[in-house]
Formats: structure tokens, sequence, C-alpha cells
């Protein structure tokens, strides 16, 4: 059930929840696409859960509940849906250098980068996070001050001559990505209430951390006979006999 003050702050009066706004939850805001990010993190879990064997029931168990939560999220189609992909379609076709598939997710700067996950293909918007002078380490560089004022040397002459006629490189112009259409909040109710695991975005954060777990998992290889057999009776626990 929707908490009523998320009810009453981030809807907007076309009944659509604004990005940003409280959800009701501390520290959790309303999610900005929470559908295309949530079909994002189970195509790439599911992408991943490969590395494990086909046998492990740790696989089968991650397999299943994401595909079961895909499928609910797919389910859920926002208004104006197939415009916006028949838009994006025909921007990636006019522009393909702009989007080029990569598939690793270290990108350097801002950027909108193409990559597939488990057969698909997604447009992810890379933004880097700002930094924080105050907890930077020290690359060792002195700071010499301020720039001094006066006449200059030679050198330095020369050096404001070549960077006066030094002219810009201007690239290709870059294209504005559209971002996929906001479901309804009546939609988001809907989802949520079929997932049943509280709000969008908390499905948004366990999805999160489901996609990070893989990697400890299949580092660990839990599939694998322990190393130590357990002590006879070890996994029994206190029961009633009769």
């Amino acid at each position: 059930m929707r908490r009523t003050f998320r009810q009453l702050a981030s809807v907007k009066p076309a009944r659509y929840l604004e990005a940003g706004t409280p959800t009701g939850l501390t520290g959790l805001r309303t999610h900005i696409s929470p559908r295309s990010t949530l079909l994002y993190l189970y195509s790439s879990t599911l992408e991943k859960i490969q590395a494990a064997p086909a046998h492990s029931l740790y696989r089968q168990s991650v397999e299943a509940v994401t595909k079961h939560r895909m499928a609910l999220v797919e389910a859920v189609v926002p208004p104006g849906h197939a415009e916006w992909a028949e838009r994006t379609r025909a921007t990636l076709a006019a522009h393909p250098e702009q989007f080029k598939l990569v598939s690793s997710e270290t990108v350097d700067g801002a950027a909108a980068i193409r990559v597939e996950r488990d057969g698909r293909a997604f447009v992810v918007r890379h933004v880097p996070k700002p930094k924080d002078e105050r907890v930077t380490e020290w690359d060792g560089e002195i700071d010499e001050g301020a720039e001094l004022e006066g006449t200059r040397s030679l050198e330095e002459k020369a050096d404001l001559k070549l960077l006066s006629e030094r002219s810009e490189l201007i690239g290709e112009e870059g294209v504005k990505w559209e971002a996929e259409p906001q479901l309804t909040a009546d939609q988001v109710e809907e989802l949520e209430n079929k997932i049943g695991a509280g709000l969008i975005e908390e499905v948004v954060e366990v999805a999160e951390g489901e996609l990070r777990l893989v990697d400890t998992m299949l580092q660990a290889k839990v599939w694998e006979t322990l190393e130590e057999q357990p002590a006879e009776g070890q996994w029994v626990y206190f029961e009633r006999k009769p």
C-alpha cells in the first residue's frame, strides 16, 4: 500500500510521480526511471549468473525470481512507449558513432553508452560523481599560489602566443537522448502490488544488491562441495521427540 505522505507530496496533477521528491522512507527519493533501471539490472543479473553451473541451486533460484520480476516489469508499459521506441531506434540508426557498443561500464566523463545485457541493448547515461577536494588524496604537486602579475618572460610570452593562436577542436554535434516515458502513478502502484516488495525504489535497491551479490557468490563457488564436511548432527536442531 502506497504511503499517504508520498501520495500527497509526490503526485503531480497529471498523476505522475515527481522524481526526487520524498517517498515517505528516510533517505529514499522517488526514482526518475524505475522501469528501465529494473530491466537493465535484471538483464545484467541474468547475464552474469550464466557463469554459475546450470545445476547450481543458487543459479536456478536467482534466474527464477529475476525472470518472474522482469516479466512483471515488462508487462507495465508507460503511455507513449511505442512511439518513443520508434524514435529512439531512428536516433540510434542515424548516429551510430554516438552510441558505440561497449562491454565495460568503465567510462571516463559524462556519456551515453550503448551496452548489451542478456541479449538486450540499453543506452546507459553515465554521469561521473563530483569529486570532493577535501577527501582527495594529495598527488604531490606543490601549490605555487595564484598566477603572477606583471611583465612576462620570453618563454611565457611564447606560450601565450601559441595559446591565442590555438583553435578549438569542434567534434560532431552531440545527440540529445530522449528519456523513456514515465510510468503513471497508478502504474507504479500496480507494479508495486504485483511484486509485493515495498515501494518501487526499494525494489530497485534490492535489484542492485542482488547484482552485486552475484560476484561474491561466483567467487565463493557456492555450488561446490564443502572442503570440511559438517559433523554428524551438526545441522539437526532441537525438536520435540515422541
